[in-house]
Protein backbone atom coordinates (compact mmCIF):
# COMPACT_ATOMS: atom_id res chain seq x y z
CA UNK A 1 0.00 0.00 0.00
CA UNK A 2 1.65 3.24 -0.41
CA UNK A 3 0.47 6.98 0.56
CA UNK A 4 1.26 10.21 -1.25
CA UNK A 5 0.60 13.41 0.86
CA UNK A 6 -0.85 15.81 -1.72
CA UNK A 7 -0.82 18.47 1.12
CA UNK A 8 0.13 18.85 4.42
CA UNK A 9 -1.51 22.01 5.81
CA UNK A 10 -4.63 22.78 7.17
CA UNK A 11 -7.09 25.41 5.71
CA UNK A 12 -5.42 28.37 4.34
CA UNK A 13 -2.59 26.28 3.52
CA UNK A 14 1.00 27.70 4.65
CA UNK A 15 1.56 30.40 4.68
CA UNK A 16 -1.85 31.69 4.85
CA UNK A 17 -2.80 34.94 2.34
CA UNK A 18 -3.83 36.98 4.74
CA UNK A 19 -1.65 35.69 7.40
CA UNK A 20 1.62 37.67 8.79
CA UNK A 21 2.52 35.52 11.91
CA UNK A 22 5.75 34.63 12.88
CA UNK A 23 5.70 31.11 11.36
CA UNK A 24 3.87 33.13 7.93
CA UNK A 25 6.33 35.82 7.71
CA UNK A 26 9.65 34.10 7.68
CA UNK A 27 8.18 30.92 5.54
CA UNK A 28 7.04 34.06 2.71
CA UNK A 29 10.33 35.48 3.17
CA UNK A 30 12.85 32.68 3.33
CA UNK A 31 14.40 34.25 6.56
CA UNK A 32 14.19 30.35 8.36
CA UNK A 33 14.02 26.83 6.81
CA UNK A 34 10.44 26.07 5.71
CA UNK A 35 8.43 24.98 2.57
CA UNK A 36 5.58 25.91 1.67
CA UNK A 37 2.49 23.93 2.10
CA UNK A 38 -0.85 23.49 0.36
CA UNK A 39 -4.41 22.41 2.12
CA UNK A 40 -4.56 18.65 3.69
CA UNK A 41 -5.37 15.86 1.48
CA UNK A 42 -3.78 12.64 0.67
CA UNK A 43 -3.74 9.49 -2.13
CA UNK A 44 -3.77 6.08 -1.38
CA UNK A 45 -3.23 3.52 -3.99
CA UNK A 46 -2.42 -0.95 -3.55
CA UNK A 47 -1.13 -0.88 -6.17
CA UNK A 48 0.15 2.19 -7.58
CA UNK A 49 -1.61 2.57 -10.72
CA UNK A 50 -5.54 3.18 -8.87
CA UNK A 51 -6.24 5.97 -7.10
CA UNK A 52 -8.19 6.84 -3.91
CA UNK A 53 -8.27 10.40 -2.73
CA UNK A 54 -8.97 11.23 0.69
CA UNK A 55 -10.05 14.94 0.95
CA UNK A 56 -10.32 17.23 -1.76
CA UNK A 57 -8.55 20.38 -1.18
CA UNK A 58 -9.06 24.01 -2.92
CA UNK A 59 -5.94 23.08 -3.82
CA UNK A 60 -6.18 19.89 -5.50
CA UNK A 61 -5.48 21.00 -9.47
CA UNK A 62 -1.94 22.05 -8.52
CA UNK A 63 -1.91 18.44 -5.94
CA UNK A 64 -2.60 16.52 -9.38
CA UNK A 65 -0.13 18.15 -11.47
CA UNK A 66 2.60 18.07 -9.07
CA UNK A 67 2.23 13.95 -8.98
CA UNK A 68 2.37 11.81 -11.99
CA UNK A 69 0.55 9.20 -10.94
CA UNK A 70 -2.56 11.06 -10.84
CA UNK A 71 -1.66 12.46 -14.30
CA UNK A 72 -4.95 11.72 -16.94
CA UNK A 73 -4.72 9.46 -20.19
CA UNK A 74 -4.96 10.57 -23.27
CA UNK A 75 -8.87 9.23 -23.41
CA UNK A 76 -8.93 12.08 -20.39
CA UNK A 77 -9.56 8.52 -18.06
CA UNK A 78 -7.56 9.58 -14.76
CA UNK A 79 -6.32 7.06 -12.27
CA UNK A 80 -7.97 8.84 -9.77
CA UNK A 81 -10.64 6.00 -8.48
CA UNK A 82 -12.17 7.82 -5.78
CA UNK A 83 -13.03 10.34 -3.13
CA UNK A 84 -13.42 9.64 0.32
CA UNK A 85 -14.19 12.40 3.01
CA UNK A 86 -13.44 12.87 6.36
CA UNK A 87 -15.92 15.26 7.15
CA UNK A 88 -17.65 18.22 5.18
CA UNK A 89 -15.09 21.03 5.99
CA UNK A 90 -14.45 23.47 2.88
CA UNK A 91 -10.90 23.05 3.23
CA UNK A 92 -11.34 18.76 2.57
CA UNK A 93 -14.70 19.00 -0.21
CA UNK A 94 -14.25 22.71 -2.52
CA UNK A 95 -11.71 20.23 -4.22
CA UNK A 96 -14.77 18.36 -5.73
CA UNK A 97 -15.97 21.63 -7.80
CA UNK A 98 -12.54 21.15 -8.90
CA UNK A 99 -12.98 17.91 -10.36
CA UNK A 100 -16.50 18.59 -12.24
CA UNK A 101 -14.89 18.24 -16.01
CA UNK A 102 -14.48 13.97 -14.55
CA UNK A 103 -16.67 11.82 -16.89
CA UNK A 104 -18.32 11.01 -13.45
CA UNK A 105 -17.22 10.66 -9.78
CA UNK A 106 -17.27 7.91 -6.62
CA UNK A 107 -18.06 9.91 -3.57
CA UNK A 108 -17.32 7.85 -0.34
CA UNK A 109 -18.95 9.76 2.85
CA UNK A 110 -20.75 9.63 5.75
CA UNK A 111 -24.94 10.39 5.34
CA UNK A 112 -24.14 13.54 7.82
CA UNK A 113 -21.46 14.48 5.52
CA UNK A 114 -23.82 14.26 2.25
CA UNK A 115 -26.56 16.10 4.11
CA UNK A 116 -24.18 18.56 4.41
CA UNK A 117 -23.18 19.11 1.20
CA UNK A 118 -26.14 18.76 -0.44
CA UNK A 119 -28.51 21.00 2.10
CA UNK A 120 -25.65 22.89 3.33
CA UNK A 121 -22.65 23.73 1.36
CA UNK A 122 -24.51 22.85 -2.06
CA UNK A 123 -21.22 21.78 -3.04
CA UNK A 124 -22.71 18.52 -3.94
CA UNK A 125 -25.58 20.03 -5.97
CA UNK A 126 -23.64 22.65 -7.87
CA UNK A 127 -20.96 19.38 -9.15
CA UNK A 128 -24.01 17.33 -10.09
CA UNK A 129 -24.91 20.11 -12.81
CA UNK A 130 -21.85 18.74 -14.48
CA UNK A 131 -20.67 15.75 -13.91
CA UNK A 132 -22.56 12.20 -12.49
CA UNK A 133 -21.76 12.08 -8.65
CA UNK A 134 -21.95 8.35 -7.26
CA UNK A 135 -22.29 8.42 -3.49
CA UNK A 136 -21.48 5.76 -1.31
CA UNK A 137 -22.43 5.71 2.41
CA UNK A 138 -20.00 5.66 4.51
CA UNK A 139 -21.20 3.58 8.02
CA UNK A 140 -18.71 4.00 10.53
CA UNK A 141 -17.31 0.28 11.99
CA UNK A 142 -18.27 -1.29 8.16
CA UNK A 143 -15.26 -2.72 6.14
CA UNK A 144 -15.40 -0.93 2.32
CA UNK A 145 -13.11 -2.54 -0.32
CA UNK A 146 -11.53 -0.65 -2.42
CA UNK A 147 -9.30 -2.17 -5.23
CA UNK A 148 -6.53 -4.95 -5.18
CA UNK A 149 -6.90 -5.89 -1.62
CA UNK A 150 -6.96 -1.90 -0.50
CA UNK A 151 -10.26 -1.82 1.98
CA UNK A 152 -10.33 1.28 4.96
CA UNK A 153 -12.89 1.15 7.63
CA UNK A 154 -13.79 4.35 8.82
CA UNK A 155 -14.59 5.09 12.28
CA UNK A 156 -16.08 8.03 13.86
CA UNK A 157 -14.62 11.35 15.98
CA UNK A 158 -16.60 12.85 18.63
CA UNK A 159 -16.44 16.80 17.88
CA UNK A 160 -17.88 19.23 19.61
CA UNK A 161 -16.98 21.51 16.90
CA UNK A 162 -19.58 24.06 15.88
CA UNK A 163 -21.61 23.00 12.90
CA UNK A 164 -21.08 26.14 9.93
CA UNK A 165 -24.12 24.79 7.86
CA UNK A 166 -27.47 24.35 9.98
CA UNK A 167 -27.70 22.23 12.84
CA UNK A 168 -25.27 19.69 13.27
CA UNK A 169 -25.46 15.52 14.38
CA UNK A 170 -22.94 13.83 16.69
CA UNK A 171 -22.42 10.63 14.08
CA UNK A 172 -20.50 10.67 11.51
CA UNK A 173 -19.63 14.57 11.05
CA UNK A 174 -15.77 13.67 11.32
CA UNK A 175 -14.21 10.20 10.63
CA UNK A 176 -10.89 8.93 10.75
CA UNK A 177 -9.81 5.82 8.11
CA UNK A 178 -8.14 2.69 8.95
CA UNK A 179 -6.37 1.54 5.71
CA UNK A 180 -5.73 -2.37 5.30
CA UNK A 181 -3.40 -4.08 2.42
CA UNK A 182 -5.32 -7.54 2.87
CA UNK A 183 -2.51 -8.67 0.58
CA UNK A 184 0.34 -7.70 3.17
CA UNK A 185 -1.11 -6.98 6.13
CA UNK A 186 -0.38 -3.82 6.09
CA UNK A 187 -2.64 -0.73 8.09
CA UNK A 188 -2.47 3.09 7.92
CA UNK A 189 -4.58 5.26 9.93
CA UNK A 190 -5.74 8.81 8.24
CA UNK A 191 -6.61 11.08 10.80
CA UNK A 192 -6.43 14.74 9.94
CA UNK A 193 -8.93 16.17 12.42
CA UNK A 194 -9.30 14.86 16.27
CA UNK A 195 -10.33 16.82 19.16
CA UNK A 196 -9.61 14.24 21.82
CA UNK A 197 -8.35 10.48 21.76
CA UNK A 198 -11.10 8.91 23.35
CA UNK A 199 -10.53 4.88 24.42
CA UNK A 200 -12.58 3.92 21.11
CA UNK A 201 -9.67 6.39 18.77
CA UNK A 202 -6.97 4.76 20.64
CA UNK A 203 -7.97 1.67 19.98
CA UNK A 204 -8.44 1.80 16.42
CA UNK A 205 -5.17 3.68 16.32
CA UNK A 206 -3.17 1.43 18.72
CA UNK A 207 -0.31 -0.71 16.93
CA UNK A 208 -1.13 0.33 13.61
CA UNK A 209 1.79 0.57 10.85
CA UNK A 210 1.61 4.45 10.28
CA UNK A 211 -0.54 6.46 11.53
CA UNK A 212 -1.03 10.28 9.76
CA UNK A 213 -2.49 12.32 12.70
CA UNK A 214 -3.76 15.90 13.33
CA UNK A 215 -1.03 18.67 13.88
CA UNK A 216 -2.91 21.97 13.70
CA UNK A 217 -1.82 23.48 16.87
CA UNK A 218 1.62 22.93 18.92
CA UNK A 219 -0.12 24.59 21.84
CA UNK A 220 -3.91 24.51 22.92
CA UNK A 221 -3.84 28.76 23.03
CA UNK A 222 -1.67 29.20 19.98
CA UNK A 223 -4.05 31.39 18.12
CA UNK A 224 -5.45 33.15 21.49
CA UNK A 225 -1.70 34.32 22.24
CA UNK A 226 -1.04 35.39 18.37
CA UNK A 227 -4.18 37.50 19.26
CA UNK A 228 -5.38 35.68 15.60
CA UNK A 229 -8.85 34.10 17.19
CA UNK A 230 -10.37 33.92 20.54
CA UNK A 231 -10.62 29.82 20.68
CA UNK A 232 -8.56 27.13 21.48
CA UNK A 233 -7.47 24.39 19.68
CA UNK A 234 -9.81 22.19 21.10
CA UNK A 235 -12.51 24.55 21.16
CA UNK A 236 -11.82 24.64 17.28
CA UNK A 237 -11.97 20.95 17.07
CA UNK A 238 -7.85 19.91 17.57
CA UNK A 239 -6.56 18.14 20.04
CA UNK A 240 -2.85 19.65 20.68
CA UNK A 241 0.44 18.58 20.18
CA UNK A 242 2.08 19.74 23.22
CA UNK A 243 1.25 19.69 26.84
CA UNK A 244 0.81 17.04 29.46
CA UNK A 245 -2.60 15.49 27.57
CA UNK A 246 -1.81 16.52 24.30
CA UNK A 247 -1.15 14.64 21.39
CA UNK A 248 2.65 13.99 21.88
CA UNK A 249 2.29 12.96 25.29
CA UNK A 250 -0.30 10.14 24.61
CA UNK A 251 0.89 8.48 21.17
CA UNK A 252 3.84 6.96 22.20
CA UNK A 253 1.96 4.28 24.34
CA UNK A 254 -0.14 3.40 21.31
CA UNK A 255 2.77 1.13 20.11
CA UNK A 256 1.89 2.75 16.56
CA UNK A 257 5.37 2.04 14.70
CA UNK A 258 5.48 5.45 12.41
CA UNK A 259 3.48 8.58 13.32
CA UNK A 260 3.30 11.66 11.25
CA UNK A 261 1.91 15.28 11.65
CA UNK A 262 -0.20 16.44 8.87
CA UNK A 263 -3.20 19.31 8.84
CA UNK A 264 -0.58 21.87 10.50
CA UNK A 265 -1.84 25.06 10.90
CA UNK A 266 -0.26 28.23 9.15
CA UNK A 267 0.50 29.30 12.73
CA UNK A 268 2.43 26.02 13.88
CA UNK A 269 5.90 26.24 14.70
CA UNK A 270 7.07 23.07 13.86
CA UNK A 271 7.05 23.95 10.17
CA UNK A 272 10.01 25.94 10.82
CA UNK A 273 12.39 23.39 10.39
CA UNK A 274 14.81 25.29 12.99
CA UNK A 275 12.17 25.67 15.52
CA UNK A 276 13.10 24.35 19.13
CA UNK A 277 9.01 22.54 18.67
CA UNK A 278 10.19 20.58 15.47
CA UNK A 279 13.39 19.26 17.30
CA UNK A 280 11.29 18.23 20.44
CA UNK A 281 8.62 16.47 18.12
CA UNK A 282 12.11 14.84 16.12
CA UNK A 283 13.75 13.53 19.16
CA UNK A 284 10.76 11.70 20.11
CA UNK A 285 10.95 10.13 16.71
CA UNK A 286 8.00 11.31 15.38
CA UNK A 287 7.48 13.58 11.83
CA UNK A 288 6.03 16.77 10.24
CA UNK A 289 5.05 15.30 6.96
CA UNK A 290 5.34 17.84 3.86
CA UNK A 291 3.75 17.59 0.23
CA UNK A 292 4.97 15.12 -1.55
CA UNK A 293 5.75 12.64 1.13
CA UNK A 294 5.55 9.07 -0.07
CA UNK A 295 4.84 6.33 2.65
CA UNK A 296 4.92 2.64 1.73
CA UNK A 297 3.13 0.41 3.92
Amino acid sequence: MWLRVLGSAAGGGSPQWNCACPVCAAIRAGTRPGRPRTQSSVAVSADYRRWFLINASPDVRTQIEAFPGLHPHVDRTTPLEAVLLTDAELDHTLGLLLLREAQALRLYATPAVHKTLCDGSGILRTLERYCPVEWRAVVPGAEVPLADGLSCRAFDVPTTKRARFGPGVDHGRVVGYRLINERGGGTLVYLPGVQALTPALRAEIEGCDCLLIDGTCWRDDELVRLGLAGKTSREMGHLPIDGPDGSLAQLPSLGVARTIFVHMNNTNPILLEDAPERRILEDSGMEVAMDGLEVKV
